[in-house]
């Protein structure tokens, strides 16, 4: 009877003690599951849009082109008076003028050195009408700049600048005291000059677009004749020994007498070296 009453006990405390680790981990997975569950009513930030790659790839797209064209040709014609003629007409019919125009002429060439100005819509037009001229073509340049982006800055600044300038009149307006208006005004000046200076700069790009510059060079060359330089008579050149003579005596004649210190100087040292070794013989 002791045997089975304490097989029963020991039974019975087995069962108590896995029903006890049972409930331990139980409430342990419980607990873990709410410290690393987030609650309904949280909502993650969302992701970063991603960068538009169309804008960053062609960030002009749909803006007009600004390109500046200039050039550099250089003709050697054998009649300059009718190439020049030739090339004024081409001008005048393309709407340009000259911004520069030069002759040279020596005794080898004479040219013409000129700046043509002409719209850059008849550019290659003016291009194409002097190289099938009279002439050979001796070298020839074109060059093209982009400057696209520099008036979207320059136009994005005048807009910035302009808005400032519309917030500082603003403030004028509701200035109250001297002090503030004096300041206001100040800063107002500055901005005006700076969008003074943006203008000036637009219109500076906007003509160097609208305008295509062309330095064209159109040289004649000349046959070389030898011109002896001419001299004078024996006479003239014999008057002219005796002229640069006289001169240079004279010359030399005030250089002495530029001296006159060391004349004075120089026999006293000398008299004054002669007693010296006068006295040293004399004391042997």
């Amino acid at each position: 009877m002791r045997i089975i009453l304490t097989t029963f006990i020991l039974l019975f405390m087995l069962g108590s003690c896995n029903q006890g680790q049972e409930e331990t981990y139980d409430q342990f997975s419980v607990n873990t599951e709410a410290s690393i569950s987030m609650p309904k009513s949280y909502a993650p930030p969302p992701p970063p849009e991603a960068p538009d790659v169309v804008a960053i790839t062609q960030p002009n797209e749909g803006i007009e082109k600004k390109i500046i064209r200039d050039g550099r040709m250089g003709l050697q014609v054998k009649n300059l008076v009718k190439a020049k003629k030739r090339i004024d007409s081409l001008v005048k019919s393309s709407e340009g003028y000259y911004g520069r125009e030069s002759l040279s002429n020596t005794d080898w060439e004479s040219a013409y050195t000129l700046q043509i100005r002409v719209p850059t819509t008849r550019f290659e037009a003016l291009i194409a009408s002097i190289e099938s001229g009279t002439g050979e073509l001796q070298y020839k340049e074109i060059d093209a700049r982009d400057v696209t982006d520099q008036f979207i800055d320059l136009e994005t600044r005048l807009e910035n600048k302009r808005s400032y300038l519309k917030r500082y009149k603003d403030l004028l307006s509701k200035a109250k005291s001297v002090k503030e208006i004096l300041e206001i005004e100040e800063s107002i000046r500055k901005i005006e000059e700076e969008v003074e200076s943006t203008v000036g700069r637009l219109k500076y790009l906007s003509d160097q677009v609208d305008y295509s510059s062309l330095e064209l060079r159109i040289a004649e060359e000349k046959e070389f004749k030898y011109k002896p330089e001419k001299q004078d008579s024996f006479f003239e050149r014999f008057k002219q020994s005796l002229s640069n003579g006289w001169y240079m005596f004279i010359s030399f004649l005030l250089f002495v007498i530029r001296l006159w210190p060391f004349w004075i100087v120089v026999p006293f040292l000398i008299y004054l070296g002669r007693r010296i070794i006068k006295m040293r013989k004399s004391n042997k």
